[in-house]
């Protein structure tokens, strides 16, 4: 029986372009669904740009755009990242779409026929400046969980807590700096807490559907603990699914002014995505959906495990609709050490990558040999990711046909031998008894440990070529019957290893294929040999890594820097720069920092690693090129001024999280000389400098 996956990745925000935890997430995903339709089954994948919410509407706002304008143009550029890192969506579509807009108002009027909305007036927080009630993304203070401060209104960073923006502590505005003050409204409420959703759930996220730590995790979310004073915290809270105008999004059905949170309908984005590719193929994508048969799996990151496991299924289940067969969760990816942050800017420009020239399936190699199918961040490390591209990828895989190629074409016409000798059968059998193997792996999302089954297969061809060393038989007589069976077991050899890493090389795989004159192969051709078959003329596959352009994926881009200052017109070397209002001098948070250790940076004339506290959970590293100045020894106990919110800087050396601020003359030829700034007495870490 064919197997049928409906399958979804989370659906990116439609306010920025990717970033490098898109790609992570559409790799993994896109490898799991081409290694499902090699081994048969019939697909429909897709996603969409979420694009309503408070937070599309200011920044069209700011950009003098319509924000059905602004997320067409985020949109537009989608399309260079799928194709260039060979992401095979069946559909992309938008959560403003027609088919989404209608799906949702089916959904809740499900739920409310269900007795599950409920309507209150709630106070909330209005932010007195702009005169708007504010999204809880525009709300920061301090966790009341944990403490953390700069969290969201939302759910915390830190500790995963999810809470309503009117728990935080210490609360301000995001968007004017105000502090909030609590205003009542009318607000539409998902009865989450309603037994008949709580027995369901309990039943449905333990019962295999997710990774055994997602399930625990939820236990978590579902207890209830009682203080010595009686107050009952814990346990599922009905869900608070309106907003108030101003909001762009959906109106909620018989509720004018009133909004559904961007939450509820951004995930009915999937069924939407999936109506519009049906719509164009004229299929019913309900008639789809009720066959048991088919299994809907949804591909996301650990931040959002609560709706999705939590909210949707129960959304679907009681508006009368099918609940997800899998949620597979997978961590986050990190820079050398260093978690990725969308509201600091750090990471891996995807573009970038592409436009530097960089392979972008040694990017879908290095991330697919790092997963698996637990809830773990994955690394990505520079110099690993050359070694690994280089070593396996070039001298284990590539170099198998590169060896063996050039032999068959000029000395057998490009015809492998029906033969292949005792040995090279042998070999052959061997690596085709994995297959199994290797497609359970896919299966169970193991992709790490495939690629390692993957090269251990590789190193055994490899021990075939250096005991047989085609190229000393070429030179001897009477050794064209050897030199054509090894040669030809060289190629078959390395078909069946392109068709074990054809979900993770998808490109590389049609190079192949067209080399070797087949079909699109599948995991089945792994089983057959090909005989006395004609290939074509053998043209390099795969470069090396150039580390010094991979290198420069760290550095800004050109034009990125500042342009040279005027010439000087001021005591101080340089003229004063143009004049900015007191808006754009608020854009920049200074702030006190203690250094708490300052290190010299081995291979470096200029730099110091200084560790510095700014009140924040964890200290910063920040690199400073003050070396010329400072014994690192008599900076510590120090205090400065830092530029917190600089967006962090991928240096040779590490991640620099921000900049000491210092004087200097512009010709330090002449005037040489570097001072840091201190402040007077008193100052305290984390003090902003106003």
């Amino acid at each position: 029986m064919t197997r049928k996956l409906f399958v979804t990745t989370a659906l990116p925000y439609a306010n920025a372009a990717f970033h490098i935890g898109h790609m992570m997430e559409y790799i993994q995903a896109d490898t799991w669904v081409r290694a499902q339709r090699m081994r048969g089954a019939e697909v429909n994948f897709v996603c969409a740009d979420d694009a309503h919410g408070a937070p599309i509407m200011i920044a069209a706002e700011k950009a003098g755009k319509t924000p059905q304008h602004f997320v067409a143009d985020i949109a537009a550029g989608r399309q260079q990242y799928l194709d260039g890192f060979h992401i095979g969506f069946d559909n992309w579509h938008s959560t403003d779409g027609p088919e989404n807009h209608r799906l949702a108002r089916e959904i809740y009027l499900g739920l409310r026929k269900n007795e599950l909305i409920d309507v209150r007036s709630i106070e909330q927080f209005f932010d007195p400046v702009k005169g708007m009630f504010l999204p809880d993304r525009y709300i920061k203070g301090e966790c009341p969980k944990c403490g953390a401060k700069d969290q969201y209104g939302d759910s915390c960073e830190n500790c995963g807590a999810v809470y309503a923006p009117t728990d935080l502590k210490n609360p301000f505005s995001a968007l004017s700096g105000a502090t909030p003050v609590r205003k009542s409204s009318e607000h539409y409420f998902f009865r989450l807490s309603d037994p008949r959703c709580i027995n369901f759930l309990e039943q449905w996220t333990q019962d295999g559907k997710l990774q055994p730590e997602v399930g625990n995790k939820i236990r978590e979310w579902f207890t209830k603990n009682e203080d010595a004073d009686g107050v009952v915290t814990g346990g599922l809270s009905d869900w608070d699914i309106s907003r108030d105008a101003p909001y762009f999004g959906i109106e909620i059905p018989d509720a004018p002014g009133k909004y559904f949170y961007v939450w509820l309908d951004a995930p009915v984005g999937y069924l939407a995505s999936l109506a519009n590719l049906f719509n164009k193929r004229g299929q019913d994508m309900d008639a789809y959906l009720a066959d048991p048969a088919v299994e809907q799996v949804h591909f996301i990151g650990k931040d959002i495990v609560y709706f999705h496991t939590l909210f949707w299924p129960a959304m679907l289940h009681f508006s009368g609709r099918k609940v997800p067969n899998w949620v597979f969760v997978h961590g986050f990816i990190t820079v050398s050490g260093e978690k990725m942050s969308k509201s600091r800017g750090t990471g891996i420009s995807p573009l970038r990558y592409l436009e530097l020239g960089l392979d972008a399936e040694w990017l879908r190699y290095y991330i697919a040999a790092k997963l698996n199918a637990r809830v773990e961040d994955i690394d990505f490390n520079p110099e690993d990711f050359v070694a690994r591209v280089n070593s396996d990828l070039i001298g284990k895989y590539i170099n198998i046909a590169s060896r063996a190629a050039g032999f068959l074409t000029k000395r057998f016409g490009g015809r492998l031998s029906a033969d292949l000798g005792v040995e090279g059968r042998a070999l052959l059998d061997g690596l085709r008894a994995h297959r199994g193997t290797v497609e359970q792996l896919y299966e169970e999302r193991e992709f790490g440990k495939a690629v390692r089954e993957i090269m251990l297969l590789a190193d055994r061809v490899n021990e075939y070529v250096d005991q047989h060393k085609p190229w000393e038989l070429a030179k001897l007589q009477g050794q064209e019957t050897a030199l054509h069976d090894v040669c030809s077991v060289c190629i078959e050899a390395f078909r069946v290893l392109t068709i074990y890493l054809k979900p993770i090389l998808p490109a590389l795989a049609a190079k192949v294929e067209s080399f070797l004159r087949v079909p699109s192969m599948q995991f089945s051709d792994a089983a057959r040999s090909l005989g006395s078959h004609a290939i074509g003329e053998y043209k390099h596959l795969m470069q090396r890594v150039d580390a010094a352009k991979l290198e420069a994926l760290f550095e800004p881009p050109a034009g990125a820097l500042a342009a040279p200052p005027a010439a000087p017109a001021h005591p101080g070397g340089e003229a004063i720069a143009a004049e900015i209002g007191i808006d754009d001098f608020a854009k920049v948070d200074l702030r006190i920092a203690l250094i708490v250790d300052a290190q010299a940076v081995e291979g470096s004339d200029k730099l110091l690693k200084l560790t510095l506290d700014v009140g924040e959970n964890e200290p910063r590293q920040v690199f400073s090129g003050i070396k010329s100045a400072y014994q690192p020894q008599d900076l510590i106990g120090k205090y400065t001024v830092v530029v917190a919110n600089l967006a962090p800087r991928k240096m040779k050396f590490g991640l620099s999280q921000g900049m000491v601020l210092a004087a200097s003359h512009a010709d330090e030829k002449t005037q040489p000389g570097i001072f840091i700034l201190e402040p007077h007495a008193g100052a305290t870490p984390g003090m902003r400098v106003r």
